[in-house]
């Protein structure tokens, strides 16, 4: 029998293995409610996104060469200068490139359904198929047509509030709030961001992550992120990234105000019977950095090439222990990457000292580099034995000096 798969989410993570199995010719539903999704998101995308998501140059806005780093007491340190002439970070508008991933899955031949999913119905058996009840909005209508879909297996990359991961009982995970303003610049204030993206940190602009100024097609976006139980704070926690950059962004117009959750750290179950999470479903975003859209679209390609093999071009049913191939291949990959991220943050976002120290360490030019090169490319880079020792023993010293190491 012919495999049959819903993918519900038209984000980075589903669009991503909607078109892979597309590609191998595996009968494919990729539904989506918003298809004009606009997503309170940074935006920004590293360089071997590009190339292996193949990603045409009209999606990228802005690519950004210059960053500068700026403590809470207003220290300005400018990163980039370890950059290659071909070297930048992709800054995009989520409608935009999500909307590009999603039509291409189904030029590929994913069958995109503008739908709501209300219901999950499990399986009475484990040959039995899955059934997924929801709204389809293809009238117009925003209350749609009941409709419903019988698969053999269901990816789920549906968000933070994933219904598919409730339908699976796949268990919470502690999330951040993000809220972000896109705000239009005068042609002399936009100028100044033309390849320029500014991170602030401190306890006024977030107790427990940063704040941010990133430049897009033809304005700014300008936000801040937290995670419990600061969000009741998020207002107020704006309101400090604005204050702190308020000179840069005099005569601007606020265009958009967007909030949306994001997952701290990986659900408890990812993989259910026959159904798989991807993306923020399954909580891929990365500590330190909050960085989602490429480990989100990774991830629904991973889980879909597992599928491809596990179901040998969809030939057969892939059962639980296949699908769980898929969650070792990634914790494989990325778990070190993920740990890091998590020991900086726990580290350096503890206190404004910790800050203060670790905004001094990026002004070295080994940081630089090392975090440059690890996030373009998503590989750790070891770097020589006498550069990491003096980076280790910068760090040290940065902490020494700010009182970071105290308790």
């Amino acid at each position: 029998m012919a495999l049959r798969v819903a993918v519900v989410g038209g984000g980075p993570a589903g669009s991503s293995a909607a078109e892979v199995l597309a590609k191998a010719g595996i009968e494919t539903y990729l539904i989506e409610r918003k298809l004009d999704n606009v997503k309170p998101c940074g935006g920004a995308i590293p360089l071997c996104m590009v190339s292996e998501f193949d990603l045409p140059e009209n999606i990228i806005d802005r690519r950004v060469r210059k960053m500068k780093m700026i403590s809470p007491s207003n220290v300005e340190v400018n990163i980039g200068s370890t950059l290659k002439d071909d070297e930048y970070i992709g800054m995009c508008r989520r409608e935009v490139l999500d909307s590009f991933l999603r039509d291409r899955a189904a030029a590929l031949g994913a069958k995109l359904i503008n739908g709501t999913l209300y219901k999950l119905e499990l399986p009475a058996s484990n040959s039995d198929s899955y059934t997924l009840h929801y709204a389809d909005h293809s009238n117009g209508s925003l209350e749609g047509e009941a409709k419903t879909l019988k698969v053999d297996l269901v990816i789920g990359a549906d968000g933070a509030n994933s219904r598919v991961a409730k339908a699976i009982d796949a268990g919470d995970y502690n999330y951040a709030i993000a809220f972000q303003e896109r705000i239009r610049l005068p042609e002399d204030k936009m100028a100044y961001y033309d390849d320029l993206a500014e991170m602030y940190v401190g306890d006024d602009v977030s107790p427990d992550f940063y704040a941010w100024v990133f430049p897009k097609y033809d304005h700014v976006a300008v936000g801040t992120g937290t995670m419990k139980p600061n969000q009741a704070r998020i207002k107020e926690l704006q309101r400090g990234i604005r204050e702190r950059a308020v000179e840069k962004l005099r005569g601007g117009k606020i265009i958009r105000v967007e909030a949306h959750p994001i997952p701290e750290h990986p659900r408890p179950r990812r993989v259910v019977g026959r159904v798989a999470l991807v993306g923020d479903a399954a909580g891929t975003v990365t500590k330190s950095s909050g960085e989602g859209i490429y480990f989100a679209a990774k991830s629904g390609r991973m889980c879909a090439e597992t599928i491809v093999e596990a179901s040998n071009n969809g030939q057969r049913i892939p059962t639980e222990q296949d699908l769980k191939r898929y969650i070792k291949r990634w914790d494989r990959t990325y778990g070190a990457t993920y740990l890091v991220l998590d020991l900086l943050q726990r580290v350096f976002y503890r206190s404004d000292a910790t800050r203060e120290a670790f905004v001094e360490m990026c002004a070295d030019l080994d940081v630089q580099k090392l975090t440059f090169d690890s996030y373009l490319y998503k590989t750790v880079v070891p770097a020589n034995p006498l550069v990491q020792l003096k980076i280790t023993a910068k760090t040290v010293g940065s902490l020494l000096r700010g009182n970071a190491l105290a308790p």
